[in-house]
């Protein structure tokens, strides 16, 4: 299991960047409860509301794969599809549109899904 919990750790760390984020945007704004209307603690709070939204099931499912004895490489492809998709998706938020880091970053991260939905099912039907 140790494919799945360094790709656990390493989004435990984006996290809690999105989670100071928030924290730094309420203090900007002077808003302690919601968003205040304010368009930059919105957005930071999006973007570490879609994280918590997507990155606990995908991490399931990589330890899962990981459990069932998906390969190494396969572990890694949805690892890193999905870290970079977490990564990217904040600072497109945070643009103006067109913001192709959010659209990209989501992508990665339905791919890393699928993928992962995928190796599984291999496994549970092989």
């Amino acid at each position: 299991m140790t494919i799945s919990l360094a790709y656990a750790c390493l989004l435990t760390l984006v996290y809690l960047l999105l989670s100071c984020n928030v924290s730094r945007q309420r203090r900007r704004c002077l808003v302690s409860l919601g968003d205040g209307d304010q368009p930059p603690l919105r957005a930071a709070m999006r973007a570490h509301g879609n994280f918590a939204e997507y990155v606990p099931l995908a991490l399931l499912l990589l330890a899962l794969d990981e459990a069932a004895g998906v390969s190494a490489p396969w572990l890694h492809a949805v690892g890193a599809m999905l870290l970079a998709g977490r990564i990217l998706h904040p600072f497109g938020i945070a643009m103006p549109a067109p913001n192709p880091p959010r659209v990209l970053g989501i992508l990665l991260t339905w791919l890393a899904l699928l993928l992962a939905a995928l190796l599984g099912l291999m496994r549970v039907f092989a």
